[in-house]
């Protein structure tokens, strides 16, 4: 793949994160009913709900940042982890089909942005990958 294809690549990933996470993040932040239900049926306390949404809407504007989107791409894997954990740890197996989808595309982001090969953080006057 020649470097403007993985850079276009790059591009759609980020977006579709940013635009997953938009809306998922605002969902939990306004305390939508269905993710109070979730959240309660997995034991969770309401602040938990909000810092998930927190994290979520913050990573999504992170993620179409080249500086910050693989700092922003490693927080979402956490996350999608974690609802994965506790789908499949509630009896929820078959819910984990978005999780799954968005924990591939936040790893295929982190690594087209450098992966564990590069420093997490930029140097003074490095340029970031992509």
């Amino acid at each position: 793949m020649n470097n403007r294809a993985v850079t276009i690549a790059t591009w759609i990933v980020a977006v579709l994160l940013c635009l997953a996470f938009l809306g998922a993040g605002a969902a939990k932040l306004t305390a939508q009913p269905m993710m109070q239900q979730e959240f309660a049926a997995f034991g969770y306390p309401l602040w938990f709900m909000y810092l998930t949404g927190l994290i979520e809407l913050v990573s999504a504007v992170l993620v179409v940042i080249p500086r910050t989107s693989r700092i922003a791409a490693g927080l979402l894997i956490c996350v999608m982890v974690g609802a994965i954990f506790s789908h499949l740890t509630h009896g929820q197996a078959a819910m984990i089909g978005a999780p799954v989808v968005l924990l591939i595309l936040a790893v295929v982001e982190f690594q087209l942005r450098g992966g564990l090969a590069t420093p997490l953080l930029p140097t003074a006057g490095a340029t970031s990958p992509r």
